[in-house]
């Protein structure tokens, strides 16, 4: 079962920038009011041309809202997060958090299988965290798709 509004977000250890530097889901977005969105890989289409894009596009009016700070996960390695959001301008704007195991994906219950991607991945979602209670979540109905988790979206939630 995936995770639901009002649930505690579970759990977790990402890495940022490189593999050694692990954060804690908890000490992440514990405090404060967070949105964080996941995608299915990194230098995907989908995730470069639109998903990433909308958020760094988008986020100063997403800060305006009184928003701490914007994630993006992804069931990659740090590095390869890292030299995505250098690609796309989200550095000092989006923290681009590797799942490398998939252990915080799978603990949201928004894993996936996706073979022609190379296994295991997350569902595409967007979600509002607020003092570590998840207080919006839109998941993309096949998981992959590009609607209700875009930026304009969780915008409109805040």
């Amino acid at each position: 079962m995936s995770v639901q509004v009002g649930d505690s977000l579970p759990a977790g250890t990402l890495s940022e920038g490189a593999p050694g530097n692990k954060l804690e889901t908890q000490a992440l977005f514990g405090s404060g009011k967070h949105v964080v969105f996941a995608v299915p890989g990194a230098f995907t289409p989908g995730c470069s041309r639109t998903h990433l894009p909308g958020y760094v596009e988008d986020f100063d009016a997403i800060k305006a809202k009184g928003v701490d700070s914007i994630a993006c996960v992804a069931v990659n390695d740090a590095f390869v997060m890292s030299a995505w959001g250098e690609a796309h301008g989200a550095t000092g704007k989006i923290r681009m958090l590797a799942d490398a195991q998939g252990t915080f994906t799978k603990a949201m219950g928004l894993d996936v299988d996706a073979p022609g991607l190379g296994g295991l991945r997350s569902k595409r979602y967007a979600m509002i965290v607020e003092d570590g209670t998840v207080t919006a979540l839109e998941v993309e109905p096949d998981g992959f798709g590009l609607s209700c988790s875009l930026s304009n979206g969780i915008l409109d939630k805040l």
